[in-house]
């Protein structure tokens, strides 16, 4: 594993990180035992961060993790985000109320005196344009409950807003193969600013891991049956905003370009750490075995200039159209 400074915090993340939502719910059956078996095996694998939420499965993620820390004597980081619990997503939702009790909340959950980095949840975009939101979070850094905070977002020009708050020293965004546009126009900034960029969906929710197909099924209670239109929140978050069927023929085209003993994901994972402003890309594992094939990516050789150059090419032609302008 190989490891990049995050932020100004100090700390130095694993490259490939672990991305709890799966583990937590809205992806179809999740059985504790085996998701505490990958986080195990993550740690095993050299990750040392892990990336929660409040809302993932009503906190069952983060007592997972909490577990975690209890059978383990190693030091690893968890980030959480706050926000998302809020019925109706509007500014002033972001009060001092709501966050400090979110925050109590995930301490609770996480069996922990201060949370290592606290994000916002991709908020309504208004509250970027709040200074006291930003405050608030200073004070509870100032009280002891958090280490640092950050930001998860939908847009890029969220991102590029959030970053202008001097405390911000992460942001979390899409961005994989099918969702490039953070790269062109919100990396170049983050790097001046010394702010961490973590890569979520980096699998466009398993699209780029190249197991699935047109006769796949999915549970009732997985987002990429019931959230590909948006109908419960972004529907960015599902495929990455790509239609599914467009998705399935550009991934046919990709496995061409896998490497002798490689998978498509770790593929795909490899193109995110092509880019030196990315801290870590946290893909989701519900088992063991998908947590190690992630990890393998961080070993994987640099991506050849033409290989770079036909996956740009297959962006260009068949996904940017679909996607660049929303996200």
């Amino acid at each position: 594993m190989n490891y990049r400074p995050l932020g100004r915090t100090g700390w130095k993340v694993s490259e490939i990180s672990f991305g709890a939502w799966a583990i937590g719910g809205a992806w179809g059956n999740v059985d504790d035992q085996e998701s505490l078996a990958a986080l195990h095996a993550a740690l095993d694998g050299g990750i040392n961060f892990f990336d929660t939420a409040d809302v993932y499965g009503d906190g069952r993620s983060e007592r997972l993790i909490a577990k975690l820390r209890k059978e383990r004597k190693e030091k690893f980081y968890v980030a959480t985000k706050a926000g998302r619990r809020l019925p109706v997503q509007t500014p002033e939702g972001y009060s001092r109320k709501n966050l400090t009790a979110w925050v109590n909340r995930s301490l609770k959950n996480l069996n922990t005196d201060a949370i290592d980095l606290l994000q916002l949840h991709c908020p309504h975009t208004e509250v970027f344009y709040r200074p006291e939101v930003f405050g608030i979070l200073d004070d509870l850094v100032k009280a002891g409950k958090l280490r640092h905070y950050g930001v998860s977002v939908e847009k890029v020009e969220e991102a590029l807003k959030a970053i202008e708050y001097p405390n911000v020293q992460s942001v979390q965004i899409i961005f994989n193969i099918f969702r490039q546009r953070p790269a062109e126009r919100f990396f170049a900034e983050a790097q001046r600013r010394k702010v961490g960029i973590l890569a979520r969906v980096p699998l466009a929710s398993g699209l780029l891991t190249g197991k699935m197909s047109l006769a796949s099924k999915f549970a009732k209670d997985d987002h990429r049956n019931f959230n590909r239109y948006g109908a419960a929140f972004n529907r960015g978050e599902t495929f990455s905003g790509v239609d599914f069927e467009t998705g399935l023929r550009a991934v046919q085209q990709l496995e061409k370009l896998v490497p002798p003993g490689a998978t498509l994901s770790q593929l795909a994972l490899r193109w995110i750490l092509e880019f030196p402003a990315v801290t870590c890309a946290i893909p989701g594992g519900k088992r063991p075995a998908q947590v190690l094939e992630n990890i393998a990516a961080s070993d994987l050789a640099p991506l050849s200039g033409a290989t770079l150059k036909k996956i740009d090419t297959l962006y260009a032609k068949q996904i940017r159209p679909l996607v660049q302008h929303y996200w």
